[in-house]
């Protein structure tokens, strides 16, 4: 019997490499407005936040939506050129349905870039539930994202896990009661993640089989 049957999946830094595009669209949304010396060691501590509590938090503004705006531009023009998955990623999404266990998304990016990366890495199709920070009131590290998903799924939080990079990943799974996996490849380090109570911490996408309970092929 398998350990978990559900397996919910934060997006940029843990599926998609979106690492380097993110820190490019900060920069250039936030040029004039921070200091000369912005870069990405301002980032990178706070990647995976809702990027309106980022760009407040770096701008020090109330009103930030031209910096919103701005990113958006600069994300949604260089994106095909930055993002990819990471490695053994569509392996293990396609072993994880073929063994019958549910797989979602849930991240704090809008739905039109969350939709536009899953298609570009042709691995929208494993995903039974895909919950946006468009779809609830209060984002990560609340509970709710991953109670929509699992809802949406239609299980509950007994036997499902939460995969992030981010300690609100970690802390949004514990929220609602699921075990949590980090990712060591984390901007972030595994450290930090360990210490927000994960789980478990992985190296490589395929260590996710044993967690589940599958073997490796």
């Amino acid at each position: 019997m398998r350990a978990y049957d559900t397996v919910l999946f934060d997006l940029d830094g843990t599926i998609l490499d979106t690492n380097e595009l993110i820190i490019r669209s900060f920069i250039e949304a936030l040029q004039g407005v921070v200091a000369d010396d912005f870069n990405r060691d301002h980032i990178i501590p706070s990647m995976g936040a809702p990027l309106v509590d980022q760009m407040k938090r770096f701008s020090g503004l109330d009103d930030v939506e031209h910096l919103v705006e701005a990113y958006r531009e600069v994300n949604l023009r260089l994106h095909d050129e930055y993002v990819k998955a990471f490695d053994y990623v569509a392996e293990v999404l396609e072993r994880l349905q073929t063994a019958g266990v549910k797989i979602g998304v849930v991240t704090t990016k809008m739905r039109l870039t969350t939709d536009r990366g899953l298609a570009f890495v042709d691995i929208a199709r494993y995903m039974g539930a895909v919950v946006t920070i468009d779809d609830v009131v209060n984002a990560k590290p609340h509970a709710e994202p991953v109670e929509k998903a699992l809802a949406l799924l239609g299980v509950g939080p007994e036997k499902a896990l939460m995969v992030g990079d981010s300690t609100v990943d970690i802390l949004s799974g514990i929220n609602a009661g699921v075990d949590t996996v980090a990712v060591a490849w984390s901007m972030k380090g595994e450290q930090v993640l360990k210490e927000a109570g994960a789980t478990y911490v992985i190296h490589d996408m395929r260590d996710l089989y044993a967690i589940v309970g599958l073997e490796l092929n």
